[in-house]
């Protein structure tokens, strides 16, 4: 999620850190566009809150280009495609960035997006392009993924989950906590793969499973990660009880990242057979005042450049082949190879009425 993620900037700043980016407008300035009929000098990103990008790789692009990088965060993923739909034919910017697979339906339905096939798009696997018309371009991925804590399972020598079917048995009882689907991207994310596992019925029956094995549920990552995980920095500090969190396959690297002083090995695990994989895009708005500019910048979001700073800013996995992983992700990160996926338009059918049907199973 939102792919993003609001789960990787919430953990920074449970750390302490300072983010590049500051909340809500942020710009880089640039050179004035091209002479002649005086054109945009600004292109407008929106995104949700969790877009990040280094100074230096969007003056990089504003040098590139001549164009002003404006970003307007928007709330989380969900809130985000939501004011954009309302706003369709007359949007806040040129370009939105961070909508995924789970939300990626709605998006196209309502029309947002003008098609624009990106220079570069050759660079990307087919498997992330999920709209053949171009109206989006793949931009990162990530993988929505339990996590475990090291030293709990170490001290009570029981060898941590690894799939779906292992956090069901009376060994990992009252140990898993979960967030909200209603709420929350990686809980969705996780129904989803759910979903996908165990089939459009085999999911009600394995969700009774796991609240008869004690399962816990919390509005969002943030208070599952970061007060009651056990293996987290902030649920440490909060004395969190739960050592198996929903979180991200990028969560390790983060935690080694911004420990004080920083571990040489990650405290937390991955359940890699738990997993469910995030695409998120980017498309030029319909309406867009720059479009040119737009154009632009979804060619730059693609480019090595862009994608290789990716991965310390918001703490997603680049989707160009000829993109490298830093050695934090490398060394401290865990590959997904088989992670759990669903058509868009499937998620677009059943999203809601799954859902429903999830608070009916776990919350009464």
């Amino acid at each position: 999620m939102s792919i993003k993620k609001a789960a990787a900037a919430a953990l920074v700043a449970a750390l302490g850190v300072t983010s590049l980016a500051a909340c809500g407008t942020d710009e880089v300035r640039g050179a004035a566009g091209k002479t002649g009929e005086p054109a945009p000098k600004t292109v407008t990103l929106v995104s949700h809150d969790s877009f990040n990008a280094s100074k230096e790789v969007l003056a990089a692009f504003t040098k590139q280009t001549g164009f002003t990088v404006k970003v307007l965060k928007s709330g989380d993923a969900g809130e985000a495609v939501n004011k954009e739909i309302l706003t369709k034919g007359s949007p806040q910017g040129d370009v939105f960035f961070g909508v995924d697979n789970t939300l990626l339906s709605r998006a196209l339905d309502n029309g947002i997006f003008v098609p624009y096939e990106a220079k570069g798009l050759d660079r990307i696997p087919a498997a992330y392009q999920l709209d053949k018309e171009h109206r989006v371009t793949p931009i990162d991925s990530g993988d929505i993924c339990v996590n475990y804590d090291k030293k709990y399972f170490a001290d009570k020598k029981l060898a941590p989950p690894v799939t779906f079917d292992d956090l069901a048995k009376p060994a990992y009882k009252d140990l898993l906590v979960v967030e909200n689907p209603e709420r929350s991207s990686p809980g969705l994310g996780f129904l989803l793969g759910t979903a996908a596992k165990y089939g459009d019925e085999g999911w009600q029956d394995y969700w009774k499973e796991l609240k008869a094995n004690g399962v816990k549920t919390v509005d969002s990552w943030e208070l599952a990660y970061n007060q009651e995980f056990s293996g987290s920095a902030g649920g440490k500090q909060a004395k969190g009880d739960r050592p198996l969190v929903v979180s991200y396959a990028s969560s390790p690297p983060v935690e080694v990242l911004y420990g004080e002083p920083q571990p040489k090995v990650a405290p937390t695990g991955v359940s890699t057979g738990t997993c469910f994989r995030q695409t998120e895009f980017a498309g030029l708005l319909d309406g867009a005042k720059n479009p040119e500019g737009g154009k632009a910048l979804i060619d730059f979001l693609i480019s090595k450049k862009f994608q290789e700073d990716m991965p310390l800013q918001m703490f997603v996995n680049p989707v160009a082949k000829d993109a490298a992983l830093p050695e934090l992700f490398t060394k401290h990160g865990v590959v997904i190879d088989k992670p759990e996926t669903m058509a868009p338009e499937k998620i677009a059918e059943k999203r809601d009425p799954w859902i429903q049907q999830w608070s009916s199973l776990v919350l009464k």
